[in-house]
């Protein structure tokens, strides 16, 4: 009984972090590139009363054992990898990602981060930038007279000027990929960070040889959640929270019958 009141507790635990997960999925369902996380159970060791393969007689062993397991945990949080849906804004500075790739932006501390938001802005410079004032990377700036900004599913920028037939270009947006993109940190404000379990990025053309997504202007890339899903999710969470509450109200149940026996 004690271990059946430690085990439920910890399916509890896990639930418990499991409804804090769906939360932050809901949440983020109006965000731009944003990336579902579904968390990962592992069980817990085992007490072994009779260990598989330990021996019955001197000619027999037991075929099964008897091992009592000790409950869950959270092992980790997978990143889902899949596109969110793509919307028109007819912004020539929003820019989707279509396949695989991260844009590159400088923090402030000089570090690179990486995003699917592809939602840019003119700083004072008249350089791109992200809502929170991070540089793309490598920098683009687009002059003070230009009539026209064109992003090419390649990457290439370029813009027309008063008096110029032709378009010039000024940058080229180049795109970033990871060995394993779910073991990207995330640091809040639709930014990701590189981290040993990720590996080192991989840098490319859009389009081009790596394997890396094209660029389309003008949309952007909305949440991948599925509310759907999560909502379902929520119900099998309560649901498995509620069970393990009720191994624990039996337990107790139990040791009230055992304390109200009568004594000898």
């Amino acid at each position: 009984m004690f271990r059946a009141l430690y085990t439920a507790a910890s399916g509890m635990a896990a639930q418990q972090m499991n409804l804090d997960n769906i939360a932050n999925n809901l949440a983020n369902a109006s965000t731009t590139g944003f990336r579902a996380r579904r968390l990962q159970f592992q069980d817990l060791v085992y007490q072994n009363v009779i260990a598989p393969g330990s021996a019955a007689t001197a000619q027999t062993t037991v075929p099964e054992g008897l091992q009592i397991g000790l409950g869950t945990r959270v092992a980790g949080s997978e990143v889902l990898q899949t596109q969110g849906d793509m919307v028109n804004t007819a912004n020539p500075l929003d820019v989707v990602i279509q396949g695989q790739g991260f844009f590159q932006v400088q923090l402030p501390s000089g570090e690179l981060a990486y995003t699917r938001d592809g939602s840019f802005h003119l700083d004072q410079n008249r350089a791109l930038v992200t809502a929170n004032g991070n540089a793309l990377q490598p920098s683009i700036t687009i002059p003070a007279d230009a009539l026209t900004i064109n992003i090419g599913s390649d990457g290439t920028v370029s813009v027309t000027e008063p008096g110029q037939g032709q378009a010039t270009q000024v940058g080229t947006i180049q795109l970033a990929n990871f060995p394993n993109p779910g073991g990207l940190s995330s640091a809040g404000g639709n930014l990701l960070t590189a981290t040993t379990s990720s590996g080192q990025a991989v840098v490319g053309t859009p389009g081009g040889a790596d394997g890396l997504g094209t660029l389309q202007q003008g949309m952007l890339e909305q949440s991948n959640i599925n509310v759907v899903d999560q909502f379902i999710q929520m119900i099998l969470t309560q649901r498995a929270y509620e069970s393990d509450s009720k191994v624990v109200q039996a337990a107790d149940q139990m040791f009230q019958d055992l304390n109200n026996l009568p004594s000898r």
